[in-house]
């Protein structure tokens, strides 16, 4: 008999060999109807793997994400059967579940497939599903592996197989269709109820831009035809709200061909934008201690050799700039904490100086394949919120809670309601990615883990994803319709202080080394801006949109008290500009509107008269006739309420 602990705390005792399905049956018919996938032992296994060994178990249904991933993981082997079927010969790269939905990379030996052909394929995903296909596992030797995809003439598999070590390889079978995959999957096809195929795109084979060009078929799936219209609507609204289409309708950002793919080029609108939110935060700061350095765009090569990112990213950077000097290399910044390191060395450290809190918005460089280039999200110069946070052991979780603070504070500014934590760890199993002693790096996991609980923070844990020099707690926001955006970082480090040798005197008069915090709550200025657009669709918080009122006179007539009215409101701060254009004042409204200006000012005789304006707010309508003082009340009252 074996053990088996529930989420719950209860332990119920099973025969040794029993499946998560079984062990759901045991419990409830209904259950077993709605589970999809089961952690055993924090590992994610097929409902129909032998449990062989005591643990824990966890059984998810659809609503948790790795139920989700399953889900997708076995439609992407769907749609690899349905393709195999529809185009003999076809071979398969990878097909992994994603955030939402799945892909496949896939060679079709000359032949394309277009947006017309994904129709046929998603009716061939449907008629496979209802067989109802059990997805099979099989554990297989290396030989026998390489073997069957050397027959098969797929050497994309070959390739992947090579990597692997033997008695790890495992093969799944659903219909007529093998592949060679880890696992888990569902237990059949049958649970899949709604199919669309979303796109297509090119794909270098294993992001190597010098190899096989493939094809990536995205899709996504459900278990009910209900929740696939919901999805498709959702992103129907998601391209209303692109960033780069409205960036371009409301003139923020533009990018040019000229001076490079990822580089952004910010328009007065959106540069005004981009410098309130500096502002912002640079208030918050200043209130918090942080105290402002700027360092250049460009760093000798053995800076970064010595923070170890050259070794972690050099293959992903741009190419050194040689100069005249024999040996003499530099590279475009990739990070700015190798720079904020040696402004801490610059002169001797005292305990008594610490927590120092060295702020920048530093740009820095990173190079970006082409492919996977995305306007403001995904580009090759960006400017972090950087700032870096040297104190003593002691302070570290103080220090620490206050990064939080400043976080939330902004989440809440900005009215991103819906947020977690994650928790980001060293892999459990592959330590080889990192740098550092085991001993520093608990002490980090354990700072980052007690700051959170103190915080109250909901938290997720995932292994794998700390930075290569320490943990790090990343938040994770809901926009508006329900997306997931990485949104802020902070990260503890020991061990650039190690590697810069950094060092501050205690009150015994000995040598010591500090701790470090990364933090950048924005994350960058590009990519919370492009996050911030599709959050509001456009629509900022008052405080921050780049036009706050546009003034319509009624007709040229008044575009003298416009001008008046407009004069007086820049005078009080509000950013407000005059729409004089020869138009009727329904097409102005309408147009204005459009550009997502908070508030029209109608002028005309009447107002002119009284000294009035008659006040439209965005989304709300006539809100009626007012002095120009009431409005500059109400717009200051306003953004008040928002950001004190």
């Amino acid at each position: 008999m074996i053990d088996i602990k529930f989420p719950d705390g209860s332990v119920r005792s099973y025969e040794k060999g029993i499946t998560p399905y079984k062990i759901a049956e045991s419990i409830s018919p209904r259950l077993a109807s709605d589970v999809l996938a089961a952690s055993f032992n924090d590992v994610i296994y097929d409902l129909e793997r032998p449990l062989n060994e005591s643990g824990s178990l966890k059984l998810h249904k659809w609503e948790d994400q790795q139920a989700k991933s399953t889900f997708w993981h076995s439609s992407s082997h769907l749609m690899a059967e349905a393709l195999e079927a529809l185009y003999p010969g076809i071979k398969f790269g990878i097909g992994p579940s994603i955030e939402n939905g799945f892909y496949y990379d896939v060679d079709l030996g000359g032949r394309t497939i277009t947006e017309g052909d994904l129709k046929a394929i998603e009716d061939k995903m449907l008629e496979l599903a209802r067989r109802k296909e059990s997805f099979v596992r099989k554990d297989v030797s290396k030989e026998e592996a390489l073997r069957t995809y050397t027959e098969k003439g797929d050497e994309y598999k070959c390739e992947l197989i090579r990597d692997l070590e033997d008695g790890t390889i495992t093969f799944y079978t659903n219909g007529e269709f093998t592949d060679l995959c880890r696992g888990p999957h569902l237990r059949d096809t049958s649970v899949i109820k709604a199919v669309k195929l979303t796109s297509i795109a090119g794909a270098y084979w294993r992001g190597d831009e010098k190899r096989q060009m493939l094809t990536r078929i995205y899709g996504i799936t459900f278990p009910k035809k209900s929740m696939l219209d919901e999805y498709l609507a959702l992103m129907e609204e998601a391209k209303k709200r692109d960033h780069r289409k409205l960036g371009k309708e409301l003139e923020l950002f533009t990018f040019s061909s000229r001076v490079g793919q990822g580089l952004p080029l910010w328009l007065p609108k959106g540069a005004a934008l981009r410098e309130r939110l500096e502002m912002f935060l640079r208030k918050v700061q200043k209130a918090h201690g942080y105290l402002p350095v700027i360092t250049p765009h460009i760093g000798q090569k053995e800076l970064y050799v010595t923070s170890g990112h050259y070794a972690k990213y050099g293959q992903d950077s741009f190419r050194p700039i040689t100069t005249p000097q024999e040996g003499e290399e530099f590279l475009l910044k990739p990070m700015n904490c190798p720079h904020h390191c040696e402004i801490y060395r610059s002169k001797p450290r005292s305990y008594k100086d610490l927590p120092l809190r060295f702020a920048e918005f530093g740009t820095v460089y990173r190079y970006e394949q082409s492919g996977e280039l995305h306007g403001l999200t995904r580009v090759r110069g960006f400017t972090q919120d950087d700032a870096h946070i040297f104190c003593r052991p002691d302070q570290l979780k103080e220090e620490f809670c206050k990064v939080i603070d400043i976080v939330l504070y902004i989440f809440k500014t900005l009215s991103f309601d819906e947020y977690v934590a994650q928790v980001s760890l060293r892999d459990k199993t592959n330590r080889d990615k990192y740098i550092g002693t085991d001993e520093n790096w608990e002490k980090a996991e354990n700072a980052i883990i007690e700051a959170a609980e103190e915080k109250g923070l909901k938290t997720v844990v995932e292994y794998g994803e700390a930075a290569f020099y320490g943990p790090k707690l990343d938040f994770m926001v809901k926009d508006a319709i329900g997306r997931k955006w990485q949104l802020g970082t902070i990260q503890v480090d020991y061990n650039l202080p190690e590697r810069f040798e950094l060092e501050y005197i205690g009150a015994d008069d000995k040598r010591y080394r500090p701790v470090m915090i990364h933090r950048a709550p924005f994350g960058s200025m590009e990519r919370f801006v492009a996050v911030l657009i599709e959050h509001t669709g456009g629509k900022f918080p008052l405080w921050l949109t780049p036009e706050q009122a546009v003034v319509l006179p009624i007709s040229e007539k008044y575009n003298d008290y416009a001008k008046k009215v407009c004069e007086f409101l820049n005078n009080y701060d509000i950013r407000a500009s005059i729409d004089e254009r020869n138009e009727t004042i329904g097409k102005k409204i309408r147009e204005n509107e459009l550009k997502r200006i908070p508030f029209l000012l109608v002028v005309g005789e009447q107002e002119e008269a009284e000294g009035t304006v008659s006040v439209r707010r965005q989304g709300e309508g006539n809100k009626g006739s007012m002095s120009m003082d009431a409005f500059v009340s109400l717009v200051n009252e306003e953004i008040n309420n928002v950001t004190k």
